[in-house]
This record gives structure tokens, sequence and C-alpha cells, in this order.
């Protein structure tokens, strides 16, 4: 028999799954008080229970937490996770409302409904006042195309619109699939009539929309924000409003919630709800259905896709890989960070000692890193697989003998149909993790910190030039290696820095005539 303690507010029939089981007894707070938190196997919450070290404690026999929503702010996952907890959580669950929500509000923009409404519950008729704008025929711009992207572009080919995508790792055929035209971001930000925003919130997507790229926004056009506050910076759509540039905005997140930007808010062609994209009752039932039918299939012995935190494997098998492990998330992350194209296919080759060991973990890491940043849902070595098959990724790994004299070697190829890339990498006992190899250039560095990777012509003076912008912004060059293959030719450099690189110092970089190509790399 499993014991389950729901701590937060969930409904009967979302527990259903775990109330009709007969191997399971539910405890839920308020209502049943005849249970021992030592005895606890599963605990399920929403947002209202913050899941700390000092809850975790009292739990000494818990296999597993499921937060019934997307959100797992309120659960210290790292602190499961040395107790070898299992996290899930729900990240399917609110598409459908996220998705609707966004329609709802890009419908209400255009035609003015809010403002309509108040002016005729003020007791006037102001027709003249709210002529609107239709959808038929229109550009509908998305940034960031993962599942709430795609059901919104479903949504809008109802519509009769016409469907501009941007987001780097959409697959040609995907594109296809769904009949969406994939363009880059200034090329989207200069066609759409209306842009809706469905990125995560990462430092690459903070500020995407910005006061230097709504300078392409078409005249008149409608911005909406149902995804994370931040995406568009609030000050620049402030400014584009009061000039008319942007015609008006929907906005449903906030840079600050409740929002402190009165003026924004209050503005007349601004529409904003509290952060309701996932405030439906069918979605709160369906977060809770899902992490219930979840616990259950954990509970009773088989893996679970929705886990975000490492799952369960072999102590002694762990402390093989972990150093591996570890190794593929940053491999993946720099392949995602360094290829601007999408990516159709990802090949991970084991060499060495390493192939003795179970290395289909170490490929989930691979897949894990390179998505992370780069989808609008939790992703790890659990469910990146599907997350990659649904984007159109294929994935796979091989075993070779060859192993270029080290004892253990890693080489993960990312193609597409505008990109091939290789890394090759290794772990020394004692040194660390070193990548070995890029893109047909022996190299050695360790894959970690803040990096900038250059691409330049080995002629003399360049690296000098390089190191006087450092010092001339202050900023202190930790490690640097250069790799060539003929004197004279191509070459390329990566440096470790003590801060992350500024932009202006990148831009001064990019100055120096033999550097083709300078890019910044954040590396855990």
């Amino acid at each position: 028999m499993f014991h389950v303690y729901v701590a937060d507010s969930i409904s009967a029939d979302g527990l259903a799954p775990l109330l009709e089981a007969e191997n399971v007894r539910v405890y839920r707070k308020g209502q049943d008080t005849d249970f021992s938190y030592d005895k606890i196997d599963a605990l399920l919450v929403r947002s209202a229970t913050m899941v700390d070290e000092e809850l975790l404690s009292r739990l000494p026999n818990l296999k597993v937490i499921a937060r019934a929503g997307v959100g797992v702010d309120n659960i210290d996952v790292s602190a499961a996770t040395k107790k070898g907890v299992v996290v899930i959580n729900a990240p399917d669950g609110n598409t459908i409302s996220t998705a609707e929500h966004t329609f709802a509000m890009i419908s209400s923009l255009v035609r003015h409904i809010p403002q309509a409404n108040i002016n005729v519950k003020g007791a006037n008729w102001d027709r003249k006042k709210f002529v609107g704008t239709e959808l038929f025929g229109k550009t509908l711009g998305i940034v960031g195309f993962g599942r709430i992207g795609s059901e919104i572009a479903k949504r809008a080919k109802a519509f009769q619109m016409k469907v501009a995508v941007y987001d780097p790792f959409l697959t040609e055929s995907r594109a296809e699939k769904l009949d969406v035209a994939s363009l880059s971001l200034d090329e989207v930000l200069s066609t759409a009539d209306i842009i809706t925003v469905h990125t995560p919130l990462t430092k690459e997507t903070r500020g995407l929309l910005n006061s230097r790229n709504m300078s392409l926004l078409k005249n008149g056009v409608f911005l909406v924000n149902c995804a994370r506050g931040g995406i568009i910076d609030e000050d620049a759509l402030l400014e584009n409003l009061n000039t008319g540039h942007v015609a008006g905005a929907a906005l449903d997140v906030f840079e600050v919630e409740p929002p402190t930007k009165t003026e924004l808010i209050q503005h007349q062609n601004v529409i904003a709800t509290p952060h309701l994209g996932a405030s439906t009752k069918e979605a709160q039932y369906n977060v809770a259905y899902q992490v219930s039918k979840d616990v259950l299939t954990f509970l009773n012995g088989q893996s679970v896709t929705t886990s975000i935190n490492l799952p369960t494997i072999p102590k002694e098998i762990l402390n093989k890989i972990r150093p591996f492990f570890q190794l593929g998330k940053k491999i993946g992350s720099l392949l995602s960070q360094v290829s601007n194209s999408p990516v159709d296919e990802i090949t991970a080759t084991y060499a060495g000692k390493i192939t003795e060991w179970e290395t289909s973990i170490i490929t989930k890491s691979v897949i894990a890193g390179f998505l992370k940043d780069r989808v609008d849902q939790t992703v790890n070595e659990v469910n990146a697989a599907s997350i990659a098959k649904d984007r159109g990724i294929n994935y796979g790994e091989k075993h070779r003998n060859e192993s270029d004299g080290y004892s253990n070697l890693m080489e993960v190829r990312a193609k597409g149909k505008q990109v091939d890339l290789t890394v090759r990498a290794t772990y020394i006992e004692g040194y660390g993790a070193r990548i070995v190899h890029m893109n047909g250039f022996d190299i050695d560095y360790a894959p970690s910190g803040h990096l900038l990777y250059v691409q330049h012509h080995d002629r003399p003076g360049v690296i000098g030039q390089l190191g006087n912008i450092f010092g001339k912004h202050e900023t202190n060059i930790a490690t640097m290696h250069v790799g060539r293959m003929l004197q004279g030719g191509k070459a390329i450099m990566m440096l470790s820095v003590d801060k992350p690189i500024e932009k202006d110092l990148l831009d001064e970089i990019l100055l120096i005539p033999d550097i083709s190509s300078a890019l910044t790399l954040e590396l855990p």
C-alpha cells in the first residue's frame, strides 16, 4: 500500500487515478489526519505549499513530489534530488488553455472589445471610436514555436491568417507539416501585422523585443505577451505605444507581478489580464489528473517522462557516468549556442572505456542540454527524447573502437540543412572535462563559465588586438586556447573570462579585420 499526501486543494476528479487505485491510500490536508509523515510515499502540491529542506526532512520515506502545474518555483528541486526524490510536473496540462487565452487576447485587442465594453457600461454608444481590424488575411508572427505556439498557429489558420514563425530550432519539415513560414526574427518583426511571443524567459530571450528591433516593426502592429514577463521590454513598448508605432498591446504577464509600471497598464491601447493563461477549470483539472496518473505510474515501478530531475539510476553506475552525464549537458548547450540554424539530427559517438557503461542516459543529457533554453517547457534527460521528436529532431548514438589516444572520448555531431557541427570531448580524472576538437580544429579548453568563441585568420597581431580590447574594457582573460589547420589559414580561439562579455566589447572585437565571427557562450 502506497501513502499519498495532497498538501494543497485539488478536486476529487483530478485525484481520480489515485483515489481509484487499490494499492494507494490518499490523505488530503484539512480532511484526513490519521496518517504519519514518515509513511508518506508521494506528495502532491500546487503553488501554495513550499517544499523545502525542512518539509523534506519530515518525509523520510518520500519517493516522488508532484506539482499540479508547470512551474516548480515552490519546490527545492536540488534538495529533493540530493535525497533521491523524483520531482514531476504537468508540462502539457495548460497548453490549450494558454493558446485559447492568447487568441482571445488577440481578438479582443484588434476589435477594442474591453474598451468598448467599458464605454457601453458607462452609458455611452461611441461606435465610431472603436472601429477595429479584421484577422482575415493578416499575418500573425509567432516568436517561439513549441507546444503553445503550434496550437496558436492552428487557430490562426482557421481564421484564414498567414503565419510567420521565428524559432531557431524549427526544422523545415515541421514548418511544412504545419504550413507556416519559418523566418528570421527580423523578418517576422518587419512583416507581421500581429506578433505574439511564446519563448521561455532566459538571458537570451529577456528583452527579445527591445528598443532596437522594435524599429523594424510595421507601423500599426499589435503585440501580445501571454508567455513570460520580460520577453518584451516594457519601457520600449510604452515608448512605441506613445508614438503610435505600435497600435496596441495585450499583456497577461509582466516583468513584475502585480505590475508596477502603471503608465503602461493605463495606456488606452493596452489590454491586460492578471496572468490568466492557465486559469481555466479544464486546465486545473488536466494538470491534477496528469500528475495523479504519473504518480501512480511511478509508484508502480514504471518510468515517467515528466520528471524534472535526475531519474533513479543505481548509485554505482551513476558514480561512473556522472562526469560524462554533466559533460553531455555542456556539449549540448555548447552546440545549441553555436548553431544558428535548425538542426534535424544529433548523433553521439562514444569510444574507449565509456563504451562499457550505460551511455543512453548520457546521450539524453546531450539532447537535454541542447534543448534546455530553446523550448517553452522544462526539459531534461527524462523527457528530452520525446521533446526532440515533437520538434522533428532525430537522435542516436554509436560506439567505436578508436579513441584517438584518449581513455574515453565523446563526439557529438549536430546536422541540419544549413549546419554541420562536431565537438569532441573527454574527461580526465583530476583534470576535468575538456573540449579537444571543434569543427575540424584541434583545441583544448574547459567547457565552463563565460566564454568567447572566435573564428579568425591566423595572422600576426590578431591576438594582440583582441587582448588590447579586453584590457580597454577592464575584462580579464583567464585562459586562451587557439586551434588552426594550416599556418596563415583559418583558425579558432576560445577564451574564458572572469565576467559576462558586454555587447560593446563584442562589437569592438568584430571590427578587427581578420576576425570573421565572435560569439559569447555561457556554460554551467
